[in-house]
């Protein structure tokens, strides 16, 4: 078997040997791309920011002017009018009308011929309206920015989007490039080029495509350019490519031919494990330390393969996250649990069901959705559902995280921080979470010895806990000395090799229904023999 894959290897090197002119086409395209994307989305950011700049300098022209004006249309706001106007090289007009549009007065004294391109559109954290206009005989749309004076009366100001015209703007773009500037709701204000290219996604492929807004003002930016034109422009460096595949090529094979000589491939494909169901969960009980009562459980996970080994978690759950693969893999567990611990958790309504969640599931923001499928209508209620997340690896405080969790929260699951104390979280973190329980990892568990009377740092994550009126879970708990020094420090909740390990369904549902007669309620004593610890 293993000379059948060192030919293998050794026909895959030399094949690579001769693939150099197919690498290059790969490799430059890759680069080409990479690199107009980045002058494409320069250039965007940096009319992003020009229209931005323009249209906050008329926000504030047209605040300064009111701000200086006792009243309206009185000979001070004219010549304020006036002034804001000869100061600024953007502004054009200063415009005072009613909400119908009968105009009172202007900088100059004259009627201002305008008319609307577009309804107004509000600007987020401003009272300011923006709308597209064609102002006279300006050559361009221009914007007019607008601020209600009193009940019946509006005053705007109008500057141009734009400081040049179209056709200029157009003689400086790449051949067939496309460029469109338009309000968020839809209505163009600058269109270069075939702007109908920009909204087919078949040929999101054949573009270079970028896009930006104008800081917080509705107006969106879209530019693209074919990407066969662009790529034309780089012909000079096939060459030094080609030069470079040949040299990949030769050390790829040297590679291969020293990885077949000292090492043999390992057999490692968890995603067809996923698929078969291979990934087991394994129930490690909570125990309440005051009755020996059963609380709930962590689900953890083993690979078992169909030879029989089992392989821990250790040996795969960093590639699991690595690849992606954890989120298919949690969706198998959840579905497994449900059909595992279903009747059981019917039969034990205060049962809690605690299941691992990864970094992803809070980028990706579909959990909850997968959360409902799986748990909707079953006999595992929400409210018995309890979603971990470690501190090692802290989340993100974006809106797709602070969805999830209210998500989660709001079908009636809670969430768990695990590993408590092993990051950097602080009181404010993990109140912004919304964390309902805090699990203490084992590191600071081990540090009660017997005859311990006080563990300064296990304390504070104690009582950091009841601050944040959260319930407490202590893991690992392998002694009788550990047990004790928790429950006399108010934790009611823990886990560990003392009361048992992480077990498969079978040996959990009878370790349950042999508990199901302790009051998990209860604060006296208990005939389980697990409790004894306690």
């Amino acid at each position: 078997m293993r000379s059948r894959l060192s030919h293998i290897l050794m026909l895959l090197g030399a094949i690579l040997a001769f693939a150099p002119i197919v690498a290059v086409d790969f490799v430059l395209d890759a680069y080409v791309r990479y690199r107009e994307e980045n002058v494409s989305q320069q250039y965007v950011d940096e009319l992003s920011s020009y229209i931005n700049a323009r249209t906050g300098d008329a926000v504030t022209a047209l605040r300064g002017v009111i701000s200086a004006s006792p009243s309206l249309c009185t000979p001070t706001f004219v010549a304020n009018a006036q002034g804001a106007i000869e100061r600024s090289v953007n502004l054009k007009q200063v415009l005072v009308e009613n909400l119908d549009g009968v105009q009172y007065c202007d900088a100059y004294g004259r009627d201002v011929d305008y008319s609307p391109l577009s309804d107004p559109l509000p600007v987020p954290s401003l009272t300011e309206t923006i709308s597209v206009v064609r102002l006279g005989e300006m050559e361009g749309p221009a914007l007019k920015v607008t601020q209600t004076f009193g009940q019946t009366r509006r005053v705007s100001v109008f500057v141009p989007v734009l400081g040049q015209s179209q056709d200029a703007m157009a003689s400086v773009l790449p051949e067939a490039a496309v460029l469109r500037v338009s309000l968020t709701s839809g209505v163009p204000i600058v269109a270069i080029g075939d702007t109908s290219r920009l909204d087919q996604r078949s040929d999101a492929a054949e573009l270079v495509a970028a896009q930006g807004y104008a800081g917080q003002f509705p107006i969106k930016v879209e530019y693209a350019a074919p990407f066969a034109l662009l790529r034309g422009g780089y012909a000079d460096l096939d060459v030094t490519f080609t030069i470079l595949a040949c040299l990949g090529s030769a050390l790829m094979l040297l590679v291969i031919l020293q990885f077949v000589r000292k090492t043999r491939v390992p057999a490692f494909n968890l995603e067809r494990a996923i698929g078969r169901s291979e990934i087991k969960p394994y129930y490690q009980p909570v125990i309440n330390l005051r009755t020996g009562a059963l609380m709930g459980c962590e689900v953890l996970c083993r690979w078992e393969k169909p030879n029989g080994e089992v392989v821990p978690p250790g040996a795969f759950i960093e590639y699991a996250e690595a690849t992606g693969l954890a989120i298919p893999m949690t969706l198998s567990l959840m579905q497994q649990v449900r059909h595992d611990l279903g009747d059981l958790c019917l039969a034990m309504p205060d049962l809690k069901v605690s299941i691992n969640l990864f970094e992803g599931h809070f980028r990706d923001g579909g959990v909850v959705e997968d959360v409902q499928a799986i748990f909707g209508g079953s006999n595992i209620s929400y409210r018995q559902l309890v979603f971990e997340i470690t501190e090692r690896r802290p989340l993100a405080n974006n809106v797709v995280t602070t969805s999830v969790i209210s998500g989660l929260h709001a079908l009636g699951a809670r969430l768990a921080m695990d590993d408590a104390g092993t990051g950097h979280s602080n009181l404010a973190y993990l109140a912004t979470l919304g964390v309902d329980v805090i699990k203490i990892d084992r590191i600071f568990v081990d540090m009660i010895k017997p005859e311990t009377s006080q563990v300064p740092v296990l304390d504070g994550l104690i009582s950091m806990a009841k601050d944040l009126d959260c319930e407490i879970v202590a893991e690992g708990v392998e002694t009788e000395a550990q047990a004790h020094y928790l429950r006399a420090r108010g934790v009611v909740q823990a886990q560990g090799y003392i009361f048992a390990p992480a077990l498969r369904v079978g040996a959990f549902r009878e370790l349950a229904m042999a508990l199901k007669g302790v009051d998990p309620q209860a604060d006296g004593g208990s005939s389980a023999k697990v409790a004894s610890a306690a």
